[in-house]
């Protein structure tokens, strides 16, 4: 399966900004934004015009892509299938990226970032309503319960992760029993609980050209 496999701090370099690609690393002064903000490769640090109008739209493209850490084709997949559903294009899918498994996984604490829940996922480690799911892009829906497996629940990763996330929160569509090591989907996300500056308006006006 096709991945990025280069180094993720270039990425944020790029973007100007934290995408959290490495967890706990990106809130300490480790983090590449901290040391070198500016873009990668030995042209970073000459004066760039400023981006307009297609620049600008693919920058914010580009984010989100990262941010999710989504395939170009994946991410076309996303918004062809948000612009045949009812509603703002740009918010349904911001939301449909939400819903995704591996996605889920790391809003709840349980994986540092959202590499570490795709890792999570993929080794078997989570199950959806008593079913064992491998899939990071599965789509959960309200009703739904996600879950550590039983023969997943020491591992240090995700106790660590549970330590370190307090700080984060849990969004208000999804109810976390810490505990248990388990959550319900209680209703779908809305806008307002993607809590990273995205401005949606400029990819879908990227993609209408």
């Amino acid at each position: 399966m096709a991945r990025y496999r280069e180094a993720v701090c270039r990425l944020c370099r790029r973007e100007g900004q934290k995408l959290f690609l490495k967890g706990q690393r990106c809130l300490t002064d480790k983090c590449a934004i901290e040391k070198r903000n500016f873009p990668p490769g030995q042209h970073g640090k000459a004066r760039r015009p400023k981006p307009r109008g297609y620049g600008i739209q693919l920058r914010e493209k580009q984010k989100v892509r990262r941010l999710y850490q989504v395939l170009e084709n994946q991410f076309r997949n996303y918004f062809e299938k948000a612009a045949s559903r009812r509603g703002v294009t740009g918010e349904m899918l911001l939301l449909m990226l939400e819903q995704r498994l591996d996605n889920v996984v790391y809003r709840l604490g349980l994986a540092a970032s959202r590499a570490e829940a795709r890792q999570l996922v993929r080794h078997g480690h989570i199950e959806v309503s008593g079913k064992k799911v491998d899939i990071p892009s599965f789509h959960v829906v309200p009703g739904q319960e996600i879950a550590v497996r039983e023969k997943s629940r020491k591992l240090e990763s995700i106790q660590r992760s549970l330590d370190l996330s307090g700080s984060r929160g849990v969004p208000p569509w999804l109810a976390l029993d810490r505990e248990g090591l388990k959550a319900q989907v209680v209703s779908v996300p809305k806008r307002e609980d993607v809590n990273f500056p995205i401005q949606e308006q400029m990819i879908v006006e990227l993609y209408s050209k």
